[in-house]
């Protein structure tokens, strides 16, 4: 009796034990769902959610308040009749105008610097290492801050006009942050120095993750710098190329801080983009529906930049 008894004395603890190391294994597999839980509902709900709200007040007849009533596609014809019907030019249609200049000068632009200064700092210049955060350092600057910096420098009675006044040069004028015809071109000057440096970056780590082996193979075989960079380097280059165009697409569609920063609109709301023309419409000329499809093609168009990337990316290679 005594032998069955230390048997089920020794048997029961391992028993018992069981159970719990099976709760703690379960636990331990529900811990990363149960933190990341309201996360997730809360990107659901104010992410998602209201992408799907604003859809909906799109084809209302909103105006100050959120309407119910759904009325059709009016505000999208409005739109499109203020866009290839209206005379003088509305502001839509120059907010769309001033995205076409401003993305396509921003984008150009900082693909081009940002190769250039990531190609010469790739030679392992002396002071890489101090160069490198310079260049970054704007990046790390809110839109608002890189607007009123501009602003001032932009500013023809504080900036770099009055400056160079007070040192003789009185017939140097730079007054394109005054003049309707030329404001977009200074967000493009803001928005490149900012950017810039990030781009670099991303193609500093390109350059140094490409093989040198191949590199010595094509100098052996009598490349020239030239012949390397087009036929080798910038083909290997291609993914940092189509990452650098998502970033830049993304933050050029959804620019707002910096205009209103820079130019509080432009004259006459000449610097308008997309943004401006929304957030104008929707809180300040009661036309919520206008605003909301606004916003609805700004997505659409930022959906056409990204979807085709993120298949290319994600699709499975063809083994």
């Amino acid at each position: 009796m005594s032998t069955v008894a230390e048997t089920t004395a020794k048997l029961t603890p391992e028993h018992d034990a069981r159970p719990t190391a099976a709760v703690r294994s379960r636990l331990q597999d529900l811990l990363p769902k149960i933190v990341l839980a309201p996360s997730f509902a809360a990107t659901i709900v104010f992410v998602y959610g209201f992408i799907l709200w604003t859809i909906y007040l799109s084809f209302t007849n909103s105006k100050t308040f959120p309407s119910y009533d759904i009325t059709g596609a009016r505000a999208y014809q409005r739109l499109w009749r203020w866009t290839f019907e209206s005379d003088p030019p509305s502001s839509w249609y120059t907010s769309i105008t001033n995205m076409g200049i401003f993305g396509f000068l921003y984008i150009l632009i900082c693909l081009a610097l940002g190769l250039f200064l990531a190609t010469l700092l790739d030679q392992k210049i002396r002071g890489e290492g101090m160069l490198r955060p310079i260049y970054l350092y704007p990046m790390a600057l809110s839109f608002i801050v890189t607007g009123v910096a501009w602003k001032w420098f932009l500013d023809p009675g504080l900036g770099l006009e009055q400056t160079l006044h007070q040192w003789g040069w009185t017939s140097f004028h730079f007054d394109w942050i005054k003049n309707k015809d030329f404001v977009i071109y200074t967000v493009v000057i803001a928005g490149v120095w900012q950017a810039s440096g990030f781009i670099m970056a991303m193609f500093l780590a390109g350059l140094r993750g490409i093989d040198g082996e191949i590199m010595k193979a094509a100098q052996i075989d009598g490349a020239t710098t030239f012949q390397l960079y087009r036929r080798i380097v910038i083909p290997l280059l291609r993914p940092v190329f189509l990452s650098a165009f998502i970033v830049l697409a993304h933050l050029a569609i959804k620019s707002y801080d910096l205009v209103v920063a820079l130019t509080s609109g432009g004259p006459g709301g000449s610097a308008w983009l997309p943004s401006n023309f929304m957030y104008e419409f929707t809180f300040k000329r009661n036309e919520m529906a206008v605003g909301s499809a606004s916003a609805v093609i700004m997505l659409m168009t930022l959906t056409a930049i990204i979807v085709p990337y993120l298949y290319s990316e994600l699709r499975e290679k063809p083994r």
